[in-house]
């Protein structure tokens, strides 16, 4: 029978649920257990997709199309599985899955309330991760969002609450996460704030089995033996998670503290020993770099260091691959228009422009790019980075001056990036892009087909404009190669430049399939390249 384990969070937001769900996750993983992991978020957006990446940070997408949380990026990292939208829930889809169908009439005769059938759709949502045809998930995680105390997350909790009644107490662990504030004035750590946190949980019919305390220094006794007291938790499971130099710690950092025996013992699971060879290694090759370069990433979100979390965290992986320190220099591309690119990009060893939306910032990407071309510095872009690139290369390598894309001059006499046939007709802007796998086609004897080392490669999507087939031979003729081609719609997936070390644009987002263990290799790569663009001279 599957076993569930809910994680919770007290007294502040963002002290890591996500990172201490996905760490267990690779425990779990590691004495081969069958796991899977879902996200609950409160909120009444039926996803993150129309969500602004300041507010919410990015919006990771799932193979299947689904754009989620951020954390459902860290799942994927640390357990390395491919997740769906099945892994995704919120108060949005919550809600309206229940309005369906009372629409539909499936609870005539009954008042629809929040208790049963809000957290009966809950529950459902929680057991749907086990497919049918498939042998049951040994277990499933599952980390409710936000805080302990949030009116808009109490039914998420009653659910959970409901669902160890539901299905044996043997069966489910409670795991709480919280923030053991320090006190320099005083020089101590103080528990309090979790005790409430704790209270707050116990009163909503919850008790936890085992608690995260999150520091920046070490628990002494008396703090651990007060906790245990008061809080009604076993002292062995009380569980240490201080600040460390890199998230990828965390599971060896819980490991050693017996967490995965704790988990095991709990919810009377056979006992194996772990297997995190290869994930300590990765850890030292990250702590232990042999060089260091700088990357540049140039965006209009720059000033939210979730908004890119996935393309910071496949650099890191591509870097330890090389045993080489990223330092990720994050730059406004609007304040990049406004001064002398030279300067601002002195010392930098390869400059990545990421997706996005929306005008602001576009004519800095584009000199920024241009900068690149013309000083022989690697280039990756992204989505809109690889738009961007074909903009900039159509005014000023093949004359079309005032080329542009269509989403921010719809009157451009070049059009180079148009609407894509199929969302000409669509005014709705919740998941209606051209998300998820599609497929690639790679030609031979390029810098694509090298990387990959394959004919046909799989990646994920995020966009609604497409390059112009219109100006396809124009490109052509220059030493613009053309070397990935969705082949079902025609679509350009990949170019490159002959005569430049590396530069490289690609519709897809491959951040979103990098791991730590295997990163990607379009980054392995393109990181590989800046390396050998160390050290930098002056151009």
């Amino acid at each position: 029978m599957t076993k569930y384990i809910f994680v919770t969070g007290g007294v502040v937001s963002s002290i890591g649920k996500g990172i201490t769900a996905a760490s267990i996750g690779r425990i779990l993983k590691s004495r081969g257990l069958r796991v899977s992991i879902q996200k609950h978020d409160p909120y009444l957006n039926v996803d993150a997709g129309t969500m602004s990446p300041f507010q919410h940070g990015e919006a990771f997408v799932t193979e299947d199309g689904a754009e989620t949380d951020l954390d459902l990026g860290h799942y994927e990292r640390f357990i390395d599985i491919n997740l769906t939208r099945d892994n995704s829930v919120t108060t949005g889809k919550i809600y309206n899955s229940v309005i369906s169908k009372e629409r539909h009439g499936d609870f005539l005769g009954k008042t629809v309330q929040i208790i049963p059938h809000i957290t009966d759709e809950i529950k459902a949502s929680i057991k749907r991760l086990n497919k049918s045809g498939e042998a049951d998930l040994d277990v499933i995680i599952v980390e409710i969002g936000g805080t302990i105390g949030d009116i808009e997350g109490l039914p998420f909790l009653e659910a959970i609450r409901q669902f160890r009644n539901d299905i044996g107490k043997e069966n489910v662990l409670y795991v709480h996460v919280s923030f053991f504030p320090y006190l320099k004035a005083a020089k101590e750590i103080k528990s309090k704030p979790t005790q409430h946190s704790i209270k707050e949980l116990r009163g909503i019919g919850i008790q936890p089995d085992l608690l995260i305390c999150r520091s920046q220094s070490r628990l002494t006794e008396t703090v651990k033996d007060k906790i245990s007291l008061f809080c009604d938790i076993p002292r062995d499971g009380i569980i240490e998670m201080r600040d460390v130099d890199s998230i990828y710690e965390v599971p060896i950092v819980l490991e050693e503290q017996k967490l995965g025996d704790l988990l095991l013992d709990s919810l009377k699971l056979p006992t194996t020993k772990p297997d995190l060879q290869q994930w300590r290694e990765m850890v030292y090759r990250l702590k232990h770099p042999e060089k260091q370069i700088t990357i540049g990433v140039i965006g209009k979100y720059v000033r939210s260091k979730d908004a890119y979390m996935s393309i910071n965290e496949a650099l890191i992986h591509a870097g330890s691959y090389h045993k080489c320190k990223i330092e990720i220099k994050r730059i406004d591309a609007d304040f990049l228009l406004k001064n002398d690119v030279k300067q601002l990009l002195k010392g930098i060893n390869g400059i990545l422009i990421p997706g996005g939306f929306g005008i602001r910032g576009i004519e800095g990407k584009i000199k920024t790019i241009q900068y690149a071309r013309e000083n022989k510095i690697p280039f990756m872009g992204i989505c809109l980075g690889m738009q961007c690139a074909l903009v900039e290369i159509a005014r000023h390598k093949l004359g079309f001056t005032k080329a542009n894309s269509m989403e921010f001059d719809p009157k451009t006499p070049y059009p180079i990036l148009t609407l894509m046939e199929k969302q000409k007709k669509i005014t709705d802007k919740g998941g209606t892009m051209r998300l998820g796998n599609y497929d690639c086609s790679l030609k031979e004897d390029t810098q694509a087909h090298h990387i990959y080392n394959k004919k046909i490669v799989s990646e994920r999507h995020r966009h609604r404009y497409e390059f112009n087939n219109d100006f396809l031979s124009k490109f052509q003729q220059s030493d613009i190669i053309f070397s990935g081609i969705n082949l079902e719609n025609n679509l350009v997936e990949i170019f490159e430049l002959k005569n430049h070390p590396w530069f490289v644009g690609m519709q897809f987002h491959p951040e979103f399939k990098s791991r730590p263990n295997r990163p990607h290799p379009m980054f392995v790569s393109f990181i590989g390249a800046a390396i050998k663009n160390y050290p930098k001279k002056d151009v």
